[in-house]
């Protein structure tokens, strides 16, 4: 190409162009927004019996998918929910969802319905964290401690928010009680046993049908932690550990660093990162003592020969339906 015979303005019309490249072509691709996606959420009341120790004890239980908790769902922040809750006629008890990542209108959305009956509802997933979902229909106190509840995690638009985890899971905590039918109990916070994932020491290698959470050394571990409730708050604890970052609700802009425990109110959420630098036992409980004592203790085994896992681990006591995540669909 030849310039000799340009005017001024000949020459800034060529210049000004690639100058602009050169000088924004990376940060207009940075800005660029994270593409969303609408999920097509389905869960089915489903009112059985599930397996919650080693010993095979079951639990009548009232279930998400015959799950006790529910099905991870999974989506990103920015993404659509399209849901859909099923109380197929063979039920006895009305029920519902709540959905504590939604925005949405309680009276419309929430609302319970009777065997027999759907309810769908959309919700943006506006906010990045890991927070509870449950059933509201009344007694809410009794669907709770029954089994209706779960996690749903809403990742960051962008993933560079908070370190890449090595390895993810999920514990949602809660309460047993023997008697279910027993709402006065429940009342007055007589439970029999606090849970990780609804099995009574699930992820204890020392205890009958217990099985480990693993890792491997210098893997960075995050745990999304529910507490379900009803009732008791948790006391987050790593043994021989300390929490390299607690992220309240789970949400990256919530930050707290080497912390020792953390508190977790019936019906909230956090998110806690650990690297375990050496291979050994580190016991995760509840650090009110007597909740730790009767079921909330989950060991995580870190060892070079630690196995992908799913952010549910299965025990040898599985329930009689596998858990399931519902996660978002393949990038295309």
């Amino acid at each position: 190409m030849r310039f000799t015979h340009m005017q001024p303005r000949d020459w800034l019309s060529v210049v000004m162009p690639l100058i602009a490249v050169l000088v924004f072509g990376d940060m207009t691709l940075a800005v660029q927004p994270a593409s969303s996606k609408t999920h097509e959420v389905e869960m089915t009341a489903v009112e059985s019996d599930v397996v919650i120790d080693g010993g095979g004890e079951r639990y009548k239980a009232w279930t998400f998918n015959g799950q006790f908790p529910g099905p991870v769902v999974r989506v990103t922040e920015g993404d659509t929910v399209n849901f859909t809750l099923h109380n197929p006629k063979t039920n006895i008890f009305p029920h519902a969802m709540d959905f504590h990542a939604a925005e949405i209108d309680f009276l419309k959305n929430y609302r319970a319905i009777n065997a027999g009956e759907t309810i769908s509802y959309t919700f943006v997933a506006k906010k990045p964290g890991v927070f509870f979902y449950h059933c509201g229909a009344p007694p809410m106190i009794q669907h709770v401690a029954r089994g209706m509840i779960g996690a749903i995690l809403v990742d960051p638009k962008n993933p560079k928010d908070w370190p890449k985890a090595d390895r993810e899971y999920v514990l949602v905590q809660s309460e047993l009680f023997k008697n279910p039918d027993d709402v006065q109990a429940m009342f007055d916070r007589k439970f029999d046993h606090i849970v990780f994932n609804g099995g009574i020491f699930k992820y204890h290698p020392f205890v009958t049908g217990g099985k480990a959470l693993e890792a491997k050394p210098g893997e960075r571990v995050r745990i999304y932690f529910v507490n379900a409730g009803p009732n008791e708050f948790s006391s987050f604890h790593p043994i021989g550990e300390i929490w390299d970052a607690v992220y309240e609700s789970g949400n990256p802009a919530n930050k707290h660093v080497g912390v020792q425990t953390y508190v977790v109110g019936p019906g909230s959420a956090a998110t806690f990162d650990v690297v375990v630098e050496s291979a050994g036992a580190y016991p995760l409980v509840t650090h009110s003592l007597t909740g730790a004592l009767r079921g909330s203790i989950a060991v995580l085994v870190a060892s070079p020969d630690a196995k992908p896992a799913p952010l549910m681990p299965h025990t040898p006591w599985k329930p009689e339906v596998p858990l399931t995540e519902i996660t978002p669909p393949a990038a295309p």
